[in-house]
């Protein structure tokens, strides 16, 4: 008996299919084969930009290191190999001669205060803005932020004088100070964030239990936002700890220098007596605490950067 009408649309895939290659499994080998060759091609290209870009920020790291335990012979003559032997009095001799202990020391007194003030006001102004709604509350979030795009330099010169006026020029506290201003906007913003994507039912459940705001704050809400206090703290680090601008124009006594200012300092004295492997042994100095904050902490850091988007 003969049927008339349409053939269903599987079947008509399939007849077409057929008709064309010969196979009707064929035509979707081929598409799923080409799926997976495009796909090893782009992760060979990745794989590849990724050793690449390793390359790049490895190799300078390793040849100052390396560059920092030979002596100013070996530095011009074979540059590119290996010390025949390990000069540690390159290190002690930019250690105690090109004072870069006391660099050091102030150093740690200054980016230690201000990371503290920096987190402690910081967590205090993100979490209000985040949480509580008041007149007013858009426009000091967006303040903050146009902190952030804020020039520095177009505000050296009036806070050379404000601080000059207020006695806190060539002072570790004043220092301390311009730290805290110039990091807030950063911090205040990437926690703002982070704490709005925090759960209120906690901090709901806190206050019905008789805690006041700051219990809450200090003891529920600072813990849960461990992450992304770790994260923006590794960056304010950095950032503190390599800053040369405002400690060149706000400190300029010669005891109080912080260490950018020492290595600067050296660069100057030692290139004049030729005294690179000194010079490349204090430049190592400087970078080993950035290395070893970001090593430790890296996994911290892309966790407090996922969090907030995660949640």
């Amino acid at each position: 008996m003969k049927t008339t009408g349409t053939l269903p649309e599987d079947r008509e895939t399939e007849t077409v299919s057929t008709v064309l290659t010969g196979d009707p499994l064929r035509g979707t080998a081929d598409e799923e084969s080409k799926k997976g060759t495009e796909g090893r091609t782009l992760n060979v290209f990745s794989h590849g930009m990724l050793v690449l870009w390793a390359v790049m920020v490895v190799m300078p790291l390793l040849w100052a290191v390396m560059t920092s335990f030979k002596d100013d012979k070996s530095i011009f003559t074979s540059p590119w190999s290996p010390p025949s032997t390990l000069n540690f009095d390159n290190w002690s001799r930019a250690w105690s001669q090109a004072h870069m202990s006391e660099y050091f020391f102030n150093t740690l007194l200054v980016v230690g205060g201000s990371l503290i003030g920096t987190m402690l006001l910081g967590s205090m102004v993100a979490y209000v803005l985040a949480r509580f709604d008041f007149p007013g509350n858009r426009f000091f979030y967006f303040l903050f932020i146009g902190g952030m795009s804020f020039p520095i330099i177009l505000a050296l010169v009036p806070l050379f004088y404000v601080m000059s006026n207020t006695g806190l020029l060539n002072t570790r506290h004043g220092l301390i100070l311009a730290y805290i201003a110039y990091s807030l906007p950063f911090t205040t913003f990437f926690l703002t964030s982070f704490f709005r994507s925090l759960p209120t039912s906690v901090a709901e459940a806190a206050l019905i239990d008789g805690a006041s705001h700051t219990r809450t704050f200090f003891q529920v809400m600072l813990p849960m936002a461990k992450p992304g206090l770790i994260s923006v703290g590794i960056f304010n680090f950095l950032g503190q700890w390599n800053q040369y601008m405002l400690p060149t124009v706000l400190n300029t006594d010669p005891d109080q220098r912080v260490l950018t200012q020492g290595l600067v300092e050296l660069a100057a004295s030692q290139g004049y007596k030729g005294d690179w492997s000194g010079l490349f042994a204090g430049l190592v100095m400087a970078m080993l605490p950035v290395l070893a904050a970001y090593i430790i902490f890296q996994r911290q850091v892309v966790a407090g950067l996922t969090a907030g988007a995660l949640k």
